[in-house]
Order: C-alpha cells, then structure tokens, then sequence
C-alpha cells in the first residue's frame, strides 16, 4: 500500500470498516498521475488537495463513493482526464459526484459564474447530496490553505464562504464544518475584529474556565445520583458565533461570553428527560428558554433539549442534552449517513427523524433555478433564504409556498409568477381582504387579484415593505425598463432644482461635455444613464452638482472656499507672523500662515503653501486632494517649511473602529484627556454589525505625542482600530 495514504485509511477503518480501500488507492493512483506536474499556490503538489479533501471527509464518515469522488473532483476540470474516462474507470455514481462538484469553466466572470456554479452545484445536490459534502470539504481545505492567494481573491471567497457555504452547511446539520468556516472566513475578512474577540476570550478564559469547571462537577454529581450514565462537558466558544450574537441580541461582549454552555450527553432519549428534570431540581430554569428539539427537530435533523437555569453566583448556565447519536449527527449532519439511500424514507434512531423528508427545500431551491433565468438573481435568492426564518403559506389550492419572515402578499404574488406580481392589486389572507403591506404568518391562505390593464406594473411604494430578494429585484428591474423614461426627466428636474437652489449658473454646468466627463467617471454610460440614476434615487442631486462643480474648478474661485477654513489657535487676532502655526514661507518671515482645516498638517508632514486672496498662505499637506486643484495655479504655490514653537497648537483628527459595547465612549474620551489632549469635536456611528465609528479631532501641541496617544486608545477593551485621519471634518 502507498505509505501516503496510510493517514486515511487509518481514519477510514475508524469510521467506515466496510469501505473498499482498494477503490480508494486506485482513485488516488489516477488523480496523482493526472495531477502529477500541476503545483498549488503554496508550491506544494496538487494532489495535497485532493487528499485533504477525502481526509476531511473520511472523518465525517461518509463512504467509500464520496472518497473516490473527493480524491478526483479536480481531474476533469484541471486535467486532460474527461468525464468519459473516469465513468469508464469508475462507474456512473463517482462520475455524477465528479462531474456536480466540476466548476463550469464557460462562464467565467464574476458574480454570473459564482452564481452558475452554485446553480449546478443545487441541481446535482438535490440528485445527490454527496456533492455538496464533497463541495463543502474542498472549501473547507481552500479556506485552511486561503493566505497563498491575492487579497482581493481572499476576500471573495471568504464572503462566498459565510453567505453560501457556512449557512449550507448549517442547512445540512454539518456545525463541525460550519464552525470551522465561519472562523477562518471571519479571521480573513475582518482580521482586526476578530484579533479583538480573539484577545478579549483569552483575557476571560481562566476566569470562566474556573466557574466551568464548578458547574460540571454539580450537574456530573447529580446525574450519578440520579443513576444516569452522562458525559458532561463545556461547549466550545466560536469567535464568529460570539460576534453574530453580539449583532443579533444587540448585547455587548460580556453577556455573550459570560453566558456558559454545557453539553450533557446520554444514552438514550429517556435519559434526556431524566437528566432535564434533575438539572431543574437544583437550578431554577429561565422562563421561556425551555426548546424541545427531541420532539420536534430541527429542519437540518438536529436533535437536542435546551435549557438555560440560573447557576452558582445567580449566572445563567446554557445546558445541551442529547443522546450520543443525536451528538454525532449534529456534528456531522447528513455526512454521518454515508448509508443515506437505504435511510430515506426510514424512521431514525428515536424514530423521530427521516433524513430524506427534512431536505424538502432543497427541492424548492430546484425549483427556483429552474425559473430564475439571471444566475444572479438565483444566488441572490439563495443567500436570502439561507439567511433569514420563513413562514409557510397555501395557495388557494393548497399549495405550500415558503416565504422569509415578515413576508407581504406582494411577496408571495412575486414567489407564485413575476407577472403575478407586477399585476398584483389586492389580496384575500384566509377568506378577509386585507392591505398589501400586511405580514402573513405560518398557514395563511393567500389569494391574490390581479389587473387586466395593460399598464398594470408595480408601485414603487413595494420596496418599503417587501421582505424577499425575489420580489424587491422584480420591481427594481421593472422600474428600471419600463420608467427609464420618466426617471430621467426626474433626474434632470432633480439636478436643475438643486442648481437654482444654489444659484449655480445652469447654462455653465449643464454643458454637454461636463456631464458627460462627469457620468463617465461615475461609470454610467451616458447623460441618460446619469439623469435616470437621479431620477430612480441611485445617486442624490446635490452629489451631482457638488462634483459638477469640483469638475470645472468651481465657481468664483470655489477652489479656495473649499480649501479654506481657518484654524482655531491660542493667538487671537490676526497673528503678525507664521510663527503660531509653526511654519514659515520661504523668503518672507512676515507672512500670515493659517494650517488648512481639510487636511490638518502637522510637523513631519510634507507641506505646500498657497497664497490665497486675502487670507495670508493656506497650508497643505502635500497629498491633500485639493492640492491637485490648487497646483492648476502654480503662480500662486510658495515653499513653505516647519517652524514649530513652544507656542504652536496642531489640529489632529484621529478616527477609532471598535466592536460597540456600553460606555465605550466615556472609555475612549477619558483615555484622550488622560493624555492631555484637548478635544474640539466627536462624532459617533455605529453600524448594523456592531462596529462602532468615532472621529476625534483636537488640539495638540507636540505632534510626536501622537504615537502614545493612538497606542493608548488602542488599549481600550473592544478597540480593534485607530489612526490619523487625512481631514477634521471627513
């Protein structure tokens, strides 16, 4: 036997003592020759892959089929091996499994082939789910091996990775490998947030380890008691699943963390209930924190009981109970069935679960792609619908119809027929009309009317109240067709209101030539296509004219307005020298110098002086963005240096990113005036995923102090980020 395959079959005697490893080293023989002169991005050879593809998978159990298919998914893409051959050499089944987990190389751009590729990958799944196992193991290795690739690359595959692939396995009841790439996808896209998460679990882990510790030695010594046979343990920590639910809970950090998990497992689902009820006789369970996933699984076939109770020092204690086969699938999923075929359809090992009939949208997503003919709209539609809690509703003839949560009956027009829903004007939810705003919920029937009239379309009002993608892209793309027209008389009525309320002079800048100069480099491909971007909200009229403006180097000098603001110092008055400012022009002590605000230059800064009307020299650092405006009038450019003294003041506008959590704040400005800086303005945003955006600008006197103050600030717990900005005001 070939020694480098010694590993798998270790694993695969462990998991699958019935597998033909014969099979298994044949498949390998063939990939390794046809693979033999390719190299991966690391440098190593390419059959590396193959094979840590088919190791993944022999840990998760699945069969021998799977393994042959894993070692050979890349031969027919990336080899002169063809799809006839291996079906010669291997049969039907591995040829099928090879040839849905083969990439299309027609279409190759963009999001068009991402959206192809998931599309076949669907349409081979629902034939056989092997291909997606084998699909989602050969990312899983991508993602490991993912630092060799560019940044750019990096960064789109790990955005696939948590919109499609991480949710795909959760669907699938894969957690082990869906943990697994959310963390790697997490750490390669926001490295910064996830270094923070990372350096605040490391902080708190003896702590909890220790309360951990306390609450395992109880429930285990009860459990033996109570004469019932159980493995008790803490549940692992995922850097990504802690940020998730800092988004979702809206809660800060501490509450997450500081919430224990354990997970109890037992031998059998009576067990489950015994060891509920003796949890429940020492600790008080959270009212309403009670889930029965026994009784009732979950879409993916996962099984478990849920509770949380109120534990030592009065923390609440999240507990887990699940027999040692529910355990198994909920980490492995439907990979743990490599006998799959012979289960669907058969009651599982409680009697509870049947693998075959929890795949039912997968079915759905069949359907949808066959219906959808932009691939983008589908991938679209896919990442919604791993994303987001659904209701299900009839047709008026029974027919069930899945629908995100919150859905309206525009949405359910658009999921019946896209003519559906542009000709949609009312709709009857269980026999009563009802607005079309309305939310349906679980068992609604709902029967929708539609226009005869020819000019029946959507009203643009939709968009604020319609839940799926489906539905939101179909009024988005009729507008854009059949009120391109409109849109654009809209966009120029737009743009010539903002003008006139600015008493821009119209004739001036609405030449064809600037506009044209202008959409181009917004990439539109004409006027139209700018006055209809206008017209349909895409882009705002005032950032039209702003830039229109900046275009032609502005009006009466608006080259300077923009550029000039002055700069608050200790010297009141017009200073006689730049001495304040702590910089002289060349040749010319006795100069007014006023550093400009758009840019706030401080000593070590490369500079450039321009003399402005009135105004003395205005200072720039020198890749400041109006400095390109300003050096169309090289006649006016002065040298000037730096000249700082005890009396100078510098403005310095820093920005700080942080994961959002109460008092963050008060932390950040109690740091600043630790350091002795004296705060002129602040500004604040925090977006929906929890990342808090501060701008900070002060006064300054030694700008080498600078260092110390952004090392301080980056000290602060949840602060991921922190540096200079170019502008107070940006």
């Amino acid at each position: 036997m070939n020694p480098v395959l010694e590993p798998l079959f270790r694993t695969v005697r462990a998991t699958h003592p019935k597998a033909d490893l014969r099979l298994i080293e044949r498949a390998y023989d063939v990939a390794a020759y046809h693979h033999r002169d390719q190299k991966r991005k690391s440098g190593d050879p390419y059959i590396t892959h193959p094979l840590a593809v088919a190791t993944i998978l022999a840990e998760l159990g699945t069969d021998d089929e799977t393994l042959c298919a894993a070692l050979l998914h890349d031969t027919v893409e990336d080899t002169a091996y063809s799809l006839d051959e291996l079906r010669g050499d291997f049969g039907d089944t591995i040829g099928s499994l090879v040839d849905g987990v083969t990439k299309l190389d027609k279409v190759k751009f963009g999001d068009a082939a991402q959206a192809e590729t998931v599309r076949k990958m669907v349409v081979a799944m629902s034939r056989d789910i092997r291909v997606l196992i084998i699909k989602l193991a050969d990312r899983l290795h991508n993602m490991r091996t993912m630092r060799y690739l560019p940044e750019h690359k990096r960064h789109q595959k790990s955005r696939e990775t948590l919109e499609i692939f991480a949710p795909l396995a959760h669907r699938l009841g894969m957690n082990t490998i869906k943990w697994e790439l959310e963390d790697l996808a997490f750490a390669m896209l926001y490295p910064k947030r996830y270094d923070e998460i990372a350096r605040m679990v490391s902080e708190r882990a003896p702590r909890r380890d220790l309360f951990l510790q306390e609450v395992i030695e109880k429930v285990s010594g009860d459990l033996r008691e109570a004469k019932i046979r159980a493995v008790v343990k803490g549940r692992p920590k995922h850097y990504y699943s802690v940020y998730q639910k800092m988004i979702a809970r809206d809660v800060a950090f501490d509450d997450i963390y500081d919430l224990v998990g354990i997970r109890v497992l037992v031998d059998s689902v009576r067990d489950c209930y015994a060891a509920l009820g003796t949890i429940h006789a020492r600790w008080n369970p959270v009212p309403g924190r009670f889930k029965d996933y026994i009784a009732m699984p979950k879409f993916n076939m996962y099984q478990s009981l849920h509770t949380t109770v109120i534990g030592p020092e009065g923390k609440p204690v999240e507990l887990q109970i699940r027999t040692h086969a529910m355990h198994h699938r909920a980490e492995y999923g439907v990979a743990a069935h490599w006998k799959y075929k012979e289960e669907v359809g058969s009651p599982g090992p409680t009697g509870k679960v049947k693998p075959g009939s929890d795949m039912a949208w997968l079915r759905q997503l069949l359907d949808w792609q066959k219906e959808t003919s932009d691939p983008g709209e589908f991938l679209e539609s896919l990442r919604f619908d791993l994303s987001v809690s659904e209701v299900y509703v009839f047709t008026p003839k029974g027919q069930v119809i899945a629908l995100p949560e919150g859905a309206t009956p525009v949405d359910f027009a658009y999921a019946v027929h896209t003519e559906v829903g542009h000709r949609c004007i009312g709709a009857r939810v269980n026999g009563r009309l009802v607005p079309l705003e309305s939310r349906l919920g679980n068992g609604d029937t709902v029967e929708i009317f539609t226009s005869k009239s020819p000019d029946a379309g959507p009203s643009r009002d939709w968009l604020k109240f319609v839940k799926s993608g489906r539905a939101r892209n179909k009024i988005r793309q009729w507008f854009s067709k059949e009120r391109r027209e409109t849109a654009i008389e809209a966009g120029k009525e737009a743009i010539g209101r903002a003008m006139r309320k600015q008493g821009l002079p119209l004739q001036r800048l609405m030449s064809g030539e600037a506009l044209l100069a202008l959409a181009r480099d917004l990439r539109y491909p004409d006027v139209s296509a700018l006055y209809a971007a206008v017209g349909e909200g895409h882009i705002a009229a005032q950032a039209v004219v702003q830039k229109l403006v900046a275009s032609i180097g502005g009006v009466d000098s608006a080259e300077e307005d923009i550029a000039e603001t002055s700069l608050p110092t200790r010297l009141r008055g017009r200073p006689r020298g730049g001495g304040g400012a702590g910089v002289v022009v060349a040749g010319d002590a006795d100069v007014w110098v006023r550093l400009s605000k758009c840019c706030t230059p401080v000593p070590g800064d490369e500079i450039v002086g321009f003399v402005t009307r009135g105004h003395g020299v205005s200072v720039h650092r020198a890749d400041c963005t109006n400095v390109q405006q300003l050096k169309e009038q090289p006649d006016r450019l002065v040298e000037v240096s730096w000249s700082p003294s005890d009396d100078s003041v510098f403005l310095v506008a820093i920005q700080v990113e942080a994961l959002d959590r109460p008092r963050l704040l008060s932390d950040v400005t109690r740091t600043l005036s630790d350091q002795h800086v004296n705060i002129l303005s602040a500004s604040v945003t925090t977006s929906r995923d929890r990342v808090a955006i501060s701008k900070f600008t002060f006064e300054m006197g030694d700008p080498k102090h600078l260092g110390h103050v952004l090392k301080a600030v980056r000290s602060i717990q949840g602060v991921f980020d922190v540096y200079r900005v170019s502008g107070a005001g940006s």
